[in-house]
């Protein structure tokens, strides 16, 4: 069974009962499914809340995480990023947490087919909201766990990356100079870890408008307290170069270390999510991954 196959699937009747029991003062009426991913499914009410569910047992710390720290960051960053204004507990119906927040719309970026000039134009609005976030303290710091997933432990990262572009192909076909790159970054020290990050920012959870402005970033299932990194793998796969001297211009400097294990980053999340895309037939999504891991090779 692949790894992004539910567990429990929350249906539009399913969804509207817990809804409806534990905010009644709502309007579920006709839910409208906003969005799907390997951990969690998002239904929107009339009212405009939307309301995450987990579909994995693997998500529900996650979940439980977001409850606690999106409250206190919501109101501290400058894009918009979901609430957890509605936290429900689990009931005879579902066994899990979730939770609701006001609905940020927007778009995916694969569905907006970006040109160059239109990556360039995000980097400034993405830069100042990445340093914004890891210059964030909270009293609930000390409840994030360091870096889980080990994102930018190179001794975990890049026997995983290879992997990943394993999996790709043939949709892709790793050339040398994405080999050279884990053989660097393997020589890297242990990272340390400075900031809240999001933890798994990858263009399926950065949303933008009509006009291709960036307005919010979503799924926050992965908050935790890592190099800030961890964050900076869309440096390489979203960005032209004119983009990356535009982002660091609003993001500040960054270490060539930080830049080699996001750069590792980049390569395992642009193959996750190109293999993912195939598998569940998404050819925009596909598409913008594969062309994300041509970017990573481009300095």
């Amino acid at each position: 069974m692949p790894e992004w196959d539910a567990e429990l699937e929350v249906d539009e009747d399913l969804a509207r009962r817990l809804i409806g029991r534990r905010f009644p003062t709502l309007d579920p009426g006709s839910l409208r499914r906003v969005g799907e991913g390997w951990d969690n499914v998002v239904w929107a009410t009339r009212d405009g809340v939307a309301f995450r569910f987990p579909r994995r047992e693997i998500a529900v710390p996650g979940v439980e995480r977001e409850i606690v720290v999106l409250p206190h960051l919501a109101a501290r960053l400058p894009l918009e990023i979901p609430d957890a204004a509605y936290p429900a507990e689990p009931d005879r119906d579902f066994r899990w947490p979730w939770f609701g927040s006001r609905l940020i719309p927007g778009r995916e970026i694969a569905s907006a087919r970006l040109g160059d000039a239109e990556r360039t134009a995000i980097a400034p609005r993405l830069g100042h909201f990445l340093r914004t976030l890891h210059r964030v303290t909270l009293d609930c710091d000390a409840t994030l766990p360091i870096d889980p997933h080990g994102r930018t432990d190179m001794t975990a990262r890049v026997p995983s990356t290879r992997a990943a572009l394993s999996r790709v192909q043939p949709l892709w076909t790793a050339p040398v100079e994405a080999h050279e790159i884990l053989e660097e970054a393997e020589r890297l020290p242990p990272p340390s870890a400075t900031a809240i990050v999001h933890g798994d920012l990858h263009v399926r959870h950065l949303l933008l408008d009509a006009t291709g402005t960036l307005v919010g970033v979503i799924d926050w299932g992965d908050v935790c307290r890592a190099d800030p990194a961890a964050d900076l793998s869309l440096f390489w796969s979203l960005l032209p170069p004119a983009g990356r001297d535009a982002f660091l211009g609003s993001y500040g400097p960054v270490a060539a270390d930080a830049l080699l294990r996001a750069r590792v980053l980049a390569l395992f999340l642009s193959a996750t999510l190109a293999t993912y895309a195939r598998a569940t037939g998404n050819p925009d999504l596909e598409r913008e991954a594969v062309s994300g891991l041509e970017r990573t090779l481009v300095r």
